[in-house]
């Protein structure tokens, strides 16, 4: 069954990542000084393309030129099918938005957004790096204890498809599933994870070699759905690539996940080879791990922080320990 979820994320992000593909773009020259810019990420929008009423579209376009009207221009497709939705924006380049538009050596963008069923969900591709920890009774664990760890080597890893559904003028969902992993790296490097009839113990190895680090992963499929606002209004965030936009976004929900892998590591060298021990068990791990999240974004960099509410162990198997992880997401 951990198989069968593990596959189907991979399939899930796979076609994300092949749905992000470079843009294809189509400069048309009109005049001596105007042109203007196809930008097409999806090719299938060809056939949206083909419906347009293009002398209607750029009569209306030349109208709000002239009358430096700068607010967003949006026309419906009646040949579409039922359920599905297009919107024509025009921007002039670098503009994450529509602003005063002054001056006259800017390109103008024509760019066609297509989206099933509502027109107002966008699709992105997130992928988290962070630290990872754990509390216990409410704050870290002793440094004496074994199952202590550090905060950097205990890296969180995550990549989700996130589907950005507008609510209101400013209120938007997010709402997606991924894959994330916990690393765990102890505080001392000779820890050992056994697994016996009463719970999971943590002992120190006391073989004679040199010991390098030893950890405890796990990882999940997580779905997440988390209210946001965002006091730009924007459709979507701006990328690193993209350039920076210009609004401040936040928001927190509920998060659950299903754990589909879960090992411990062992590394240390012996008379100067690099040995390495994985044992791969549940370790008395729970299957499931549930929470609360929070995001908080300022123009292309986002922020999270995501809060366990249920215990890392089954109860009365292991210490009792609620992680957490915080980072950036790209």
């Amino acid at each position: 069954m951990k198989k069968t979820f593990l596959i189907a994320a991979i399939t899930l992000l796979t076609i994300t990542v092949k749905a992000q593909e470079k843009r294809d773009t189509v400069i048309v020259e009109l005049g001596k000084t105007s042109r203007v810019i196809f930008t097409i990420q999806d090719r299938k929008d060809l056939e949206v393309l083909k419906n347009y009423n293009y002398n209607e579209l750029f009569k209306n376009i030349l109208t709000k030129l002239e009358n430096n009207d700068t607010t967003a221009l949006a026309q419906r497709d009646t040949t579409r099918k039922e359920g599905d939705s297009e919107e024509v924006y025009w921007t002039r380049e670098g503009d994450d938005k529509d602003h005063d538009h002054d001056s006259d050596d800017s390109d103008w963008h024509v760019d066609v957004r297509n989206s099933r069923h509502w027109g107002r969900t966008w699709q992105s591709f997130n992928f988290e790096l962070g630290t990872n920890n754990y509390l216990e009774d409410g704050s870290f664990p002793s440094s004496n204890a074994n199952y202590s760890v550090r905060p950097w080597g205990s890296w969180y890893v995550g990549m989700s498809s996130i589907q950005r559904s507008r609510l209101g003028k400013k209120f938007f969902l997010e709402w997606g599933l991924g894959v994330n992993w916990y690393n765990f790296k102890f505080q001392e490097d000779n820890i050992l994870i056994q697994k016996t009839d009463d719970g999971v113990q943590f002992v120190q190895d006391t073989r004679d070699v040199n010991f390098v680090k030893s950890k405890l992963t796990a990882s999940y499929v997580t779905a997440s759905l988390i209210p946001v606002i965002d006091f730009g209004d924007n459709s979507r965030k701006s990328r690193l690539w993209e350039g920076d936009g210009n609004s401040f976004r936040i928001g927190i929900g509920p998060y659950i996940g299903y754990r589909i892998s879960s090992h411990s590591k062992l590394v240390y060298k012996d008379d100067g080879d690099r040995e390495k021990d994985k044992d791969r068990d549940s370790f008395y791990l729970n299957n499931l791990r549930y929470g609360a999240r929070l995001q908080i974004g300022y123009r292309s960099t986002d922020l999270f922080f995501n809060y366990d509410i249920n215990e890392l162990f089954e109860e009365g198997k292991g210490p009792k320990l609620n992680a957490f992880s915080f980072g950036v997401i790209f």
